[in-house]
């Protein structure tokens, strides 16, 4: 009971100050069907819907799961609503949410008190419902005349890191890069987007929650086919280690740096 009482607390000192952080952020749903995709989108200064944007998909972790359509903005939001990341890199950003009752990605994932730490990953098969919610945002919103088709970009952190892989082998032909953060995904997934796709992935040296195995092994297979990922590794990184990506200076023009051909 008293724990349950300082959550509260603390929700109720953190929530506020993330909704002022990330104010800029507009609510938004995509229905299909009868399932709704919460989503929070971030328009550029000074927008024009005639003129073509960079579009920059971000994929929040398991935590931020839910139908607030606001939890999703925990990490990252503030960096890519911040007045120095807007000037400099004006973007179209999306933040969809999951809801709690899906993942990202398909697979097998342990329960947090499983210390194995096994993952399993489904790309070929059927996709979760959030994910095919996901896939049809995509096709859809991409075809807006605003969005720069030749610079389509895609991060995730954790489950969302895991999504990313897996929305790369579904749509191969859409991203230009992608910057998954503690994820991983299935090897054997990678032939048709490797060559397509540049991909700058993150993990800390010392994840106990998703094990550096996983991008390690992602990202040594992408190569392998001919692909170009590179991959930091933090020494002394646990499973939080997308507050050191957010806070490098290179990961933005190293992704703005590419452009479909």
């Amino acid at each position: 009971m008293k724990f349950k009482v300082l959550l509260l607390i603390m929700l109720g000192f953190f929530i506020p100050k993330l909704q002022a952080q990330t104010s800029a952020f507009k609510a938004e749903l995509f229905i299909q069907g009868t399932d709704t995709l919460p989503y929070r989108i971030l328009y550029p200064d000074g927008f024009v819907a005639s003129k073509p944007y960079p579009l920059i998909l971000v994929l929040h972790g398991s935590g931020e799961r839910g139908n607030d359509n606001n939890l999703q903005l925990v990490h990252g939001g503030e960096f890519f609503a911040s007045n120095g990341t807007r000037a400099n890199f004006p973007a179209v950003v999306v933040f969809p949410q999951c809801s709690s009752k899906s993942y990202w990605a398909a697979g097998y994932f342990p329960d947090p008190s499983d210390s194995s730490r096994f993952f399993r990953f489904d790309p070929f098969g059927k996709p979760t419902s959030s994910m095919k919610l996901l896939l049809g945002f995509i096709d859809q919103f991409t075809q807006k005349q605003f969005v720069d088709k030749k610079s389509i970009y895609l991060g995730g952190i954790s489950m969302g890191g895991m999504a990313t892989y897996e929305l790369l082998y579904r749509r191969p032909d859409v991203f230009a890069a992608a910057f998954p953060i503690c994820g991983g995904g299935d090897p054997k997934a990678i032939e048709n987007y490797a060559k397509k796709v540049k991909i700058w992935a993150f993990h800390g040296a010392k994840d106990d929650v998703v094990l550096p195995e996983y991008t390690i092994r992602m990202v040594n297979a992408i190569n392998d086919a001919g692909g170009d990922a590179k991959l930091t590794l933090y020494p002394e990184g646990n499973h939080g280690v997308w507050d050191n990506v957010f806070a490098d200076p290179a990961l933005l023009p190293w992704l703005f740096g590419i452009r479909k051909p």
